[in-house]
């Protein structure tokens, strides 16, 4: 057990020194994990070393290869409070590792309006939904020291803080419930060049099929959801891989744009010098 535990410790130092110091990793820092078990163990360890304040959770996909054989589709991890920015019309400058991953990913965005019980475990979709106050648009901020992490899978992504590097929390969406049942679409461009579009619904499968996942997920680690919390519950348009110095803009159809722009990264625990 000494052995394991000394193994995740050591990972979620090497992660967590490299985001600090702004310095990318050549390889995974250890031996990669088998199990998501193992990687939330890790991530869990990271958490616990980084000094800021967990704001929220982004909701990520396993990729179909995978899925049978890590029993699930769905992934999470951490969002820190000192890497959450509010769009306010203007482009955001967001950090990007050199020499690491870097993309941007169109999202809908849920504010959670009550805390989660801590020892509820069993959830219906109507329930998780019953939790939510507001929802916004926004764009998650991908990104890791470790440029390979997503082609390494599911097991790396989870370790180093599900792939995130922030939020951008774009405006409300007003009557978000008939909004969703109508259906929400948007597109993502970079340097003004379309690279994706989509959409998203209270259909199956969709964000509120997120949030469902999320609370039962960190009900079972004992982290339940707390009010004021942010759920960015999955790419809509695709992750797109973005690089110091470019531009991007998501268009979400009848609630406005979110701007942004990628930064390189400096060394001061938070990505900004």
């Amino acid at each position: 057990m000494s052995g394991v535990i000394s193994s995740t410790r050591a990972i979620a130092d090497a992660f967590v020194a490299a985001r600090q110091e702004a310095r990318p990793l050549d390889g995974f820092p250890g031996e990669q994990p088998r199990d998501l078990a193992t990687s939330y163990k890790i991530q869990d360890e990271a958490i616990a070393l980084w000094r800021d304040e967990v704001a929220g959770w982004k909701i990520g996909r396993v990729q179909p290869p995978q899925v049978a054989s890590l029993g699930a589709d769905r992934l999470a991890g951490p969002i820190f409070r000192r890497n959450v920015w509010v769009a306010k019309g203007a482009a955001v400058d967001f950090p990007v590792f050199e020499r690491g991953f870097a993309a941007v990913e169109a999202e809908y965005v849920f504010r959670i309006g009550k805390d989660a019980p801590a020892d509820k475990l069993d959830w219906t979709i109507d329930e998780a939904a019953a939790l939510i106050e507001t929802m916004h648009v926004g764009v998650e901020t991908a990104g890791s020291p470790l440029a390979t992490i997503n082609d390494l899978g599911a097991t790396v992504v989870v370790a180093d803080f599900g792939n995130n590097h922030g939020l951008i929390l774009g405006p409300e969406v007003p009557n978000w419930r008939a909004k969703l049942a109508q259906g929400v679409s948007c597109e993502t461009f970079i340097e003004d060049k379309s690279v994706g579009a989509g959409g998203a619904s209270d259909a199956p499968d969709g964000p509120l099929d997120a949030l469902l996942f999320l609370v039962r997920h960190l009900a079972q680690r004992g982290k339940p959801l707390r009010a004021g919390q942010l759920v960015s519950t999955g790419a809509v348009t695709g992750v797109h891989d973005i690089r110091i110095g470019q531009h991007s803009r998501v268009s979400f159809n009848g609630a406005g744009d979110i701007l942004c722009t990628a930064v390189k990264a400096a060394a001061s625990g938070r990505g900004f010098s």
